[in-house]
């Protein structure tokens, strides 16, 4: 677990390296894009689909370019660390309010005020990335459950796949706008597809080991330590600092999806059983009980209670830079 959360985190920290280079519309086209082209290639799905599935998975590949787009984004204007954190939200907003106890509700309460001391860094600039990073959240919440729709009527990853496919042609537009001639050179695709495969290949590999000896609690808990993973790996990469006030509302989102986790957790735990389908994110995201996103954003998820099964990575961010 340790091993993907920090190379996904490594994947977003190198994106918004080569930021200097092609913005991050550009950096989501080649994310999804390469993550696509392994999916597709892994999966080989069929393309014809009866109109209700094909809906399905068009709305999941629009969130998946939202998150990333605007995790990007967002990157691009704050800490790693505290636009990952603030699209954490929208997940762990769905997994809250799929609860019936009012007590859980206060969940929210807390992770908003952490919210509130880690996206307000004064200034014009400051207030329009924490509001692309709600942005952000808003579709990393919806993904949650468009992605277990999708896993629901496409067995394997080849729903994911196809909505990685479509995902990239939405972003395809304002990602050659921005990136222009600079998407024909070798060396910036081969960085794109290295920060792809950080965000993707390697973390999918390790969540699966993990889920094969872990239960879908244990590995929800552990993805909650994502945001404080991403503000490190920041600090080492790009030396990015965060105040102590920062640092407060990190942690308060980080207690808030424990707390959900905990509370969304089934009445007897077992091993969690290896999802169907695969997970991009601003990361690589990867939907799983009570879990927070991945990011990154390509990114990690936090799904309903209530989902039977979900959904987790693939070699695809959250997020989910998204991770």
């Amino acid at each position: 677990m340790l091993i993907g959360m920090v190379t996904t985190q490594l994947g977003a920290a190198f994106a918004k390296h080569l930021f200097g280079t092609v913005g991050p519309a550009s950096m989501t086209v080649m994310r999804l894009g390469f993550a696509a082209v392994v999916l597709l290639l892994w999966w080989r799905p069929s393309v014809r689909q009866d109109r209700r599935t094909a809906v399905a998975v068009a709305a999941l590949g629009v969130a998946i370019a939202g998150m990333n787009i605007c995790f990007y984004l967002a990157m691009a204007r704050m800490p790693v660390g505290v636009a990952l954190t603030v699209g954490m939200a929208g997940p762990l907003a769905v997994a809250a309010l799929s609860s019936r106890r009012a007590r859980d509700r206060l969940w929210i309460v807390l992770a908003a005020s952490g919210i509130g001391l880690l996206g307000w860094q004064g200034g014009a600039a400051g207030l329009t990335g924490l509001l692309i990073a709600c942005a952000c959240a808003v579709f990393w919440g919806s993904y949650v459950p468009l992605s277990a729709r999708v896993g629901a009527v496409l067995p394997g990853g080849g729903g994911l796949a196809l909505a990685m496919a479509f995902g990239t042609v939405c972003s395809l537009p304002a990602g050659l706008a921005e990136g222009g001639e600079a998407l024909a050179r070798p060396e910036v695709l081969a960085f794109g597809f290295g920060v792809a495969m950080l965000s993707s290949l390697i973390p999918y590999t390790c969540e699966m080991e993990t889920l094969r000896r872990v239960s879908a609690l244990v590995f929800g808990v552990l993805l909650s330590l994502e945001p404080a993973i991403g503000a490190l790996v920041a600090l080492l990469v790009l030396r990015e600092t965060l105040s102590a006030a920062q640092v407060l509302g990190l942690a308060a989102v980080v207690v808030a999806s424990m707390g959900v986790i905990r509370s969304t957790r089934p009445p007897r735990e077992a091993p969690a059983a290896l999802p169907d389908a695969a997970v991009p994110g601003p990361g690589a995201p990867v939907p799983v009980p009570g879990a927070a996103p991945r990011t990154g954003p390509v990114a990690v998820v936090v799904p309903p209670a209530a989902t039977p099964s979900v959904p987790t990575s693939a070699p695809s961010t959250q997020g989910t830079e998204t991770s």
